[in-house]
């Protein structure tokens, strides 16, 4: 917990790789637009924290996960979801960073 109220949940690098692969979820990077062009995870929506605004993300029927550089700034979004979209709680344990030190890609 995040002290936000609701229980937020965390996916490895390897668990998101999977959910990505069998297209279950949407993922959104919530870093700044410059951090994303640098490098993100190949499908991922940018929709940055300093913009952020929980109406905006994908409604379609997926589950959504958020992450960003190392996992605050996107326990920070999953914060302000909290009244918005009860049903977006989960973040990528670590972001980016864990993603790339796990052997995954990043793409530009």
């Amino acid at each position: 917990m995040f002290g936000f109220g609701k229980k937020l949940n965390e996916v490895s690098p390897e668990e998101l790789a999977k959910l990505l692969a069998d297209g279950k979820v949407a993922l959104v990077d919530v870093r700044e637009p410059a951090e994303f062009a640098a490098g993100h995870i190949a499908g991922a929506t940018n929709l940055p924290l300093s913009k952020f605004d929980p109406a905006d993300l994908p409604d379609d029927g997926r589950d959504v996960i958020l992450y960003c550089a190392a996992g605050g700034r996107s326990a920070t979004a999953l914060g302000r979801c909290r009244g918005a979209r009860e049903d977006v709680t989960t973040h990528l344990a670590g972001g980016i960073a864990a993603w790339t030190r796990s052997g995954q890609q990043a793409v530009r």
